[in-house]
């Protein structure tokens, strides 16, 4: 099953000052978005194989709440840039 887009979450990832924070989402926006984990930049700046290992770990994270709701867990297949008004500063 891939995320159907009416769906009212998904994962939004932030770089915030030295940290890569995961969070669930409504699709079109950050507001009421509830924090679900974080790592250290330091840890996964120079190694790609941490920095997925942490993607997937949110997305599991993610998918086992879809799954709670929907009764199917979902399946990832694009990652997108956040809009211009969702991106953090600095």
């Amino acid at each position: 099953m891939t995320i159907d887009k009416t769906l009212p979450m998904r994962l939004a990832m932030r770089q915030e000052g030295d940290k890569w924070n995961a969070y669930v989402a409504k699709p079109d926006t950050m507001e009421g978005a509830i924090w679900i984990g974080s790592i250290a930049l330091r840890f996964i700046e120079d190694d790609p194989k941490r920095e997925k290992a942490f993607l997937a770990l949110m997305r599991d994270a993610v998918g086992d709440i879809i799954r709670d709701i929907t009764g199917h867990k979902p399946t990832w297949s694009e990652t997108r840039a956040a809009p211009e008004h969702e991106r953090t500063k600095g």
